[in-house]
């Protein structure tokens, strides 16, 4: 018989999720929280057994022995919360120190907890301190029992995430937190927790930047252009390959095409380049054109892992006022460092 039989929200439980919105609701009853850039994961604590369980019902706790310690070293029999993995890492929370610790040798994973230890941003209590369920109590209730469980024994393990019921403060997140948040998640203060439902709304934070164009793919049935290549200055001077962008009008594509043929010239790219050694290519990372470096395009972005894109971008214009070579890496450094972030939006709220 395992211990998590004695809880009453028991491992399996689907995380809450957020449906995308362009804009947060402003009507009264809302709460906004920031949503952390890290790997989503519920906790669950019965006596001595833990598992940490991801936003996909995998199991984390391999991969992250520090939570689990940090976990177990709590006087709490029965814990049940959500939260969100972070590492901080210098100025900046490190997505890709997240997923170097999905790795099969435990020694390395051992090494990189002592290295670049994780933190578990809080933000929900799924059961009381009796064990009760909370999952059908109201939000403001579910949070004062997470600041509860918290101040029971705060650790450098565990944050608190905060929140504000200011939407001009939350749009400020937005605006104003660089690399550190994905966005602002709204709930409604009254609402229950509805597992595995869309029942929280999410706007993402977008940024934008001006990258050269060093080269472009053909789509893959035509020979008209499929994606544009970005890259961006570093500081010696190359232009390194910072991600693509192919969200280009179809009515465009046979002008540019040709405009972009014209330009045909290689290296393209002096430093990084698509097909080089890098854990972002494919098969197709070699067959691209490369271009004369004189195209400038704005585009919008969300997250920046390893001085690259991690999603494709969004082309939003020329930039025929820019000149290339102003067209740096330094764009892409985040705005904000994320306990500097975390302290403000704490006081705050």
């Amino acid at each position: 018989m395992s211990g998590f039989d004695r809880l009453s929200v028991k491992p399996g439980l689907p995380p809450m999720e957020a449906k995308l919105v362009e804009a947060l609701p402003t009507d009264a009853g809302w709460r906004y929280e920031p949503k952390w850039d890290g790997f989503r994961c519920l906790i669950f604590k019965a006596g001595d057994e833990i598992e940490l369980q991801s936003k996909s019902g995998k199991p984390l706790a391999r991969y992250f022995p520090e939570i689990v310690t940090a976990v177990r070293a709590r006087k709490d029999d029965m814990i049940v919360a959500d939260g969100e993995l972070i590492i901080p890492i210098g100025d900046h929370l490190s997505f890709d120190a997240l997923q170097m610790r999905l790795h099969p040798a435990e020694s390395r994973i051992r090494r990189l907890a002592r290295e670049t230890p994780a933190q578990l941003m809080l933000f929900d209590c799924l059961v009381g301190e009796a064990g009760e369920s909370l999952l059908d109590r109201p939000l403001s209730q579910r949070r004062r029992a997470l600041e509860q469980l918290h101040v029971r024994e705060a650790t450098p393990a565990f944050r608190l995430s905060p929140y504000t019921e200011d939407p001009d403060l939350a749009r400020q997140w937005l605006d104003h937190a660089g690399g550190a948040l994905d966005g602002v998640v709204a709930k409604r203060r009254d609402g229950v927790y509805e597992a595995g439902e869309r029942a929280m709304l999410k706007v993402k934070q977008m940024r934008t930047a001006d990258c050269v164009v060093g080269g472009f793919r053909y789509a893959a049935k035509s020979r008209e252009v499929g994606s544009l290549l970005l890259g961006l200055y570093n500081e010696a001077g190359k232009l390194d390959h910072v991600g693509f962008t192919s969200s280009i009008p179809a009515e465009a594509r046979p002008a540019l095409t040709k405009r972009l043929e014209a330009l045909s010239e290689p290296p393209g790219f002096t430093g990084n380049a698509p097909g080089g050694p890098s854990r972002w290519s494919t098969d197709r990372s070699g067959d691209w054109q490369p271009l004369r470096p004189e195209l400038v395009a704005e585009v919008r972005y969300d997250h920046v892992t390893g001085n690259r894109f991690r999603h494709g971008t969004k082309f939003l214009r020329w930039r025929p006022d820019k000149a290339p070579e102003q067209c740096r890496m330094d764009q892409l450094e985040p705005e904000a460092r994320p306990a500097q972030l975390a302290t403000t939006l704490e006081g705050a709220s």
